[in-house]
């Protein structure tokens, strides 16, 4: 059964220079034909299941006005949802104000997700972002006058000219924040984004390892569950949890990527194809080996790792047998311990080159 939901919401009033995420600039004619689309996506292949979590991600889904963020939630009231546990709506600061969280509130919204990135100045010009300590702190406490106490904000590092003095300054300002959630994100050139077409130049590797454990010493007295992920102990990201558990999805909107009857998908991210209706663009059907290998890749960027009973109950298969771990064990990036095959917490920074080695 899929339990969870993740919905997109393509518009933004501002494009960063980073994103290469399916956005466009805010327009209110694409948002009420793209609104109409996206219910009429739902209809068609949601299949009643009970949800649990539900995220609404972007694109920046505070950009839509009130009458259209209602519009939403009328399409939010399709899904079945008599035990909801999470139900997250991603925000930018600017967008912040008393009408939203009332209206977010009304609809059982229980998460919020804060892009802030940064307060440094030199890093918000160069992300084509804005904001300011004192708005956060204020646009924060409101959202705690509303009811609103699980807050995930972003964080990003490793901007060209950024020193580790920048970061801990970053941090400090964060963390003063009180969030519950803290997501770190190093910057990465995706193709598409104006920084690749303007053949930016990142920081050095040992500069961007130096950052990392500069954000994990930081955070130590957070649950450090997830790779770039740290939270009070019990606000974990249950929605974000199911895909690292490799579980089951509904995607909707334009981009979305879902997993369900194990078939992953990605839906178009061409907004005419989407209002014609011709959602999905690609889709993978996995063998059993995939499944594993997703159980592989998905479930070492926790900390906690993989479960060892849990994988053969899921797979019935010995995940031992069926990967060639003995090496990895023997140089100590794998731990194995109290049932649980996890990554050296000294090797995450090369988790990917590890992931690779076992599959």
């Amino acid at each position: 059964m899929v339990k969870s939901v993740y919905i997109h919401i393509p518009f933004c009033k501002n494009i960063c220079t980073y994103c290469d995420f399916c956005k466009f600039l805010y327009n209110e004619k694409w948002v009420g034909a793209y609104l109409t689309a996206l219910k009429r996506e739902v209809k068609d292949r949601y299949m009643d299941d009970e949800i649990k979590t539900i995220y609404i991600g972007g694109g920046t889904p505070s950009a839509l006005s009130i009458d259209e963020i209602k519009r939403l939630m009328e399409i939010v009231k399709i899904f079945k949802k008599t035990d909801l546990i999470e139900f997250t709506y991603e925000c930018n600061l600017s967008d912040i104000n008393e009408n939203l969280l009332e209206v977010l509130k009304e609809n059982n919204v229980n998460r919020l997700s804060i892009g802030i990135e940064s307060f440094n100045k030199k890093n918000l010009l160069f992300m084509e972002r804005t904001a300011d300590y004192k708005d956060a702190k204020n646009k924060i406490k409101l959202c705690k006058d509303y009811g609103f106490n699980n807050i995930n904000i972003d964080l990003m590092y490793a901007i060209p000219g950024e020193t580790l003095k920048d970061l801990k300054k970053d941090l400090d300002l964060f963390m003063s924040l009180n969030p519950t959630h803290i997501s770190t994100y190093s910057l990465i050139l995706e193709e598409h984004t104006k920084l690749a077409s303007i053949d930016t130049q990142l920081i050095k590797e040992e500069l961007d390892y130096e950052m990392y454990k500069l954000i994990e010493k930081k955070l130590k007295s957070a649950n450090h569950y997830e790779l770039s992920n740290f939270a009070i102990k019990g606000y974990e990201s249950k929605h974000n949890l199911v895909y690292w558990d490799n579980n089951e999805y509904y995607g909707f909107g334009l981009g979305a990527a879902g997993y369900i009857d194990d078939i992953r998908y990605e839906n178009t991210k061409n907004l005419k194809e989407y209002l014609l209706g011709n959602y999905v663009k690609n889709q993978e059907i996995l063998s059993k080996k995939d499944k594993m290998d997703y159980e592989i890749m998905l479930g070492l960027r926790k900390l906690e790792g993989i479960n060892i009973q849990k994988f053969k109950e899921k797979f019935n298969e010995d995940i031992e047998q069926v990967y060639n771990l003995k090496d990895l064990y023997k140089n100590k990036d794998l731990i194995k311990k109290k049932g649980y095959i996890y990554i050296n917490p000294t090797k995450l920074y090369i988790m990917n080159e590890i992931l690779i080695k076992i599959i």
